[in-house]
C-alpha cells in the first residue's frame, strides 16, 4: 500500500511540474530579419548569451519573383536578403552561438508593392507544394522552424486553418521543424483566420508572436496589460510573447512603458518572451532596445 502512495505522490508531483511549465517565465527573445534588405547581418545583433535566441527571416512567400509577382499555390520562394542571411551565415550564427535557432516567416504584409495573399487553389494541393518547397528551403539554410504571418486571405478561415495547421504537423511530424509560432494582430479578419487555426490546431503551435505593436502609438502600459490579457485569453493556453516595432510606429514603445508593462507581466509570470520587428530597423539605433529585452529576459 505505501508503494503505490509513494508512487501516487511522484505522479502528481510530476503532473505538477509539467503544468508548471505553461505559467513559468521564459527566457525565449526572437528577432525578424531581413525584410528591408539594408544589409543587417545575424553577427550584427547582440545575443545575450543567458537567453534561448530565435533568429525570423523575413520572408518567404509562395508567390513566384518576377517584377509584378503573382501566388503560386504553395511553392514558397525567398524574399529575404540572401546575400547577407545564407546559410552559411546561418551555420555560422549558430556555430558560434549555442543558443541561437533560426526560423523562417511565411507571408508578410506585402510582396514587391503588392499585398501577399493568402490564396491556395485547394487544401491538398497547397499543402503538397508547400511541405516539398519549405522543406527544401529548411534543409539547404539549416533552419529549425517557422512561423506564420500571412495578414491577407482569399480563402476562408477553415482553409486557411487545415492548409497551416496540416503543414506544420507534417513538417514536425517530418522531423523538418523543432517549433512553429503564428504572428496575428488585432483585425477582424486576420483573427478570424488566426482562431480559426488555433481552434483545430493550437496543439501543434510553440508560440504566439502577437504584434501589439500594430496598436495605436501611444498605447500605455496599462492598455497594453489589457491588451496582453485578452489575447492571452483568444490564444487560451498558448505562449503569448510580447512585442515592439523598433521604428516606435505603434503600440507601446520601449522608450514609453514597454520595458514597465514587460517588468509587470514578468512579476505575474506571464511574461513567456519578447519579440522585435525588426533587426533592419534596429541598426539605426545600435540596438539598444535588444540589449535591454534580453538582460531584462536573462534576470531570473
Amino acid at each position: 500500500m505505501g508503494m503505490v502512495n509513494t508512487m501516487l505522490i511522484l505522479l502528481l508531483f510530476i503532473s505538477s511540474i509539467h503544468l508548471g511549465t505553461t505559467t513559468t517565465t521564459t527566457n525565449l527573445f526572437r528577432e525578424y530579419i531581413g525584410a528591408d534588405s539594408n544589409n543587417v547581418k545575424f553577427s550584427d545583433v547582440p545575443i545575450n548569451p543567458s537567453v534561448q535566441f530565435h533568429f525570423i527571416l523575413s520572408f518567404g512567400i509562395d508567390y513566384d519573383t518576377s517584377s509584378s509577382p503573382s501566388p503560386t499555390n504553395g511553392n514558397f520562394n525567398i524574399f529575404w536578403d540572401m546575400d547577407n542571411l545564407s546559410p552559411s551565415q546561418v551555420s555560422s550564427i549558430k556555430n558560434q552561438n549555442s543558443n541561437v535557432k533560426v526560423a523562417l516567416s511565411l507571408g508578410g504584409d506585402s510582396v514587391n508593392g503588392g499585398y501577399a495573399y493568402f490564396d491556395p487553389s485547394s487544401v491538398d494541393s497547397w499543402l503538397s507544394n508547400a511541405v516539398s518547397s519549405l522543406t527544401k528551403i529548411i534543409k539547404d539554410y539549416n533552419l529549425d522552424g517557422i512561423d506564420i504571418d500571412y495578414e491577407h486571405f482569399k480563402a476562408d478561415p477553415d482553409t486557411f486553418a487545415q492548409c497551416i495547421g496540416r503543414l506544420i504537423q507534417t513538417l514536425k511530424t517530418n522531423g523538418v521543424i523543432s517549433f512553429a509560432s503564428i504572428a496575428p494582430f488585432d483585425d477582424d479578419q486576420v483573427q478570424s483566420h488566426y482562431l480559426a487555426l488555433w481552434k483545430s490546431y493550437g496543439h501543434v503551435i510553440d508560440y504566439v508572436n502577437f504584434q501589439f505593436y500594430a496598436y495605436d502609438k501611444g498605447t500605455t502600459v496599462s492598455q497594453f496589460i489589457d491588451y496582453f490579457n485578452k489575447q492571452s485569453s483568444n490564444y487560451n493556453g498558448g505562449k503569448v510573447l510580447v512585442s515592439f516595432i523598433s521604428d516606435g510606429s505603434g503600440g507601446l514603445s520601449p522608450s514609453d512603458g514597454f520595458f514597465k508593462a514587460c517588468q509587470r507581466l514578468k512579476s505575474q509570470h506571464k511574461l513567456h518572451g519578447i519579440f522585435v520587428w525588426s533587426a533592419d530597423d534596429s541598426m539605426g539605433n545600435g540596438f539598444r532596445f535588444e540589449k535591454q529585452s534580453q538582460a531584462l529576459l536573462a534576470i531570473h
